[in-house]
């Protein structure tokens, strides 16, 4: 029956503003605009594969949510960079500071998080080649890369 997700929304405090960034500044693909709901679409890997709504709402009602973008392991390893282009810190799991992508082992995923305007949690995440390895809990790229290598 499932397949997988389709969509999902967010409230957001400023629509327009929040038009510029996933639109602009992170260059989705516009889907629909209802100016008479205060919503906007984005497509998400192209026509037809996934979606992102934004609701306008009052700031009281907004409560900050997590998702991640599927990317590819090379977009990941340059996102600090493609973020700071844009105004915009990357954070790695840890949040301890730094913003070098690190390795979930029980999926393998190398991931990066930022926030949007409202102060959502995004993530930027790519599936890496090997089997998990949970036991190495969240590490560095460089770290992952010695234990494929034993």
């Amino acid at each position: 029956m499932i397949t997988g997700l389709f969509e999902t929304h967010l409230k957001v405090a400023d629509l327009a503003r929040s038009e510029q960034f996933y639109g602009e500044l992170l260059g989705l693909q516009l889907a629909h605009r209802d100016e008479a709901r205060l919503t906007t679409f984005y497509w998400l890997g192209g026509l037809g594969e996934a979606m992102l709504g934004l609701w306008q709402d009052v700031p009281e009602n907004i409560q900050l949510q997590h998702f991640a973008f599927r990317s590819t392991v090379q977009n990941v390893l340059e996102a600090p960079t493609w973020l700071g282009e844009r105004g915009r810190v990357g954070r790695n799991f840890l949040n301890d500071g730094t913003d070098q992508p690190m390795v979930f082992g029980w999926m393998p995923a190398l991931a990066l998080y930022f926030r949007d305007p409202d102060g959502h949690s995004l993530e930027l995440i790519a599936m890496l080649d090997g089997p998990p390895q949970p036991e190495l809990g969240v590490v560095s790229l460089e770290q992952w890369n010695k234990a494929q290598a034993r």
